[in-house]
């Protein structure tokens, strides 16, 4: 379970942080980096019509909060090899906010 958030903290934690390179809107453009949309409980790699790095589409996680935060928090650390291009969100309650926004805005 994640911590309680607050979904319109975490939509100004996206705003900031997050969209320039994601969309979240179901079916959304791919920017530099993939559409959002279902990304609760999908697989990690698998959004349709984006080219993710081998490191994406192999590690076999499904996005929880539990692997969202410990993604968000390191990238590179959980991720060797991706393609993303951020250093890490390292306050839990930021990432818990964004998380709590992401389960409403990309249903």
């Amino acid at each position: 379970m994640p911590p309680t958030g607050d979904v319109e903290v975490g939509k100004k934690v996206y705003m900031t942080k997050c969209a320039l390179c994601h969309t979240v809107e179901k079916g959304g453009r791919h920017l530099s980096g993939p559409n959002l949309g279902g990304l609760i409980g999908s697989k990690a790699g698998t959004a349709q019509g984006y080219v993710f790095s081998e490191a994406n589409k192999s590690i076999g996680v499904t996005w929880t909060w539990d692997t969202l935060s410990q993604f968000l928090e390191n990238p590179k650390k959980f991720m060797p090899g991706t393609k993303m291009m951020f250093a890490g969100m390292k306050k839990e309650k930021e990432r818990a906010d964004l998380y709590a926004y992401l389960e409403t805005a990309t249903k």
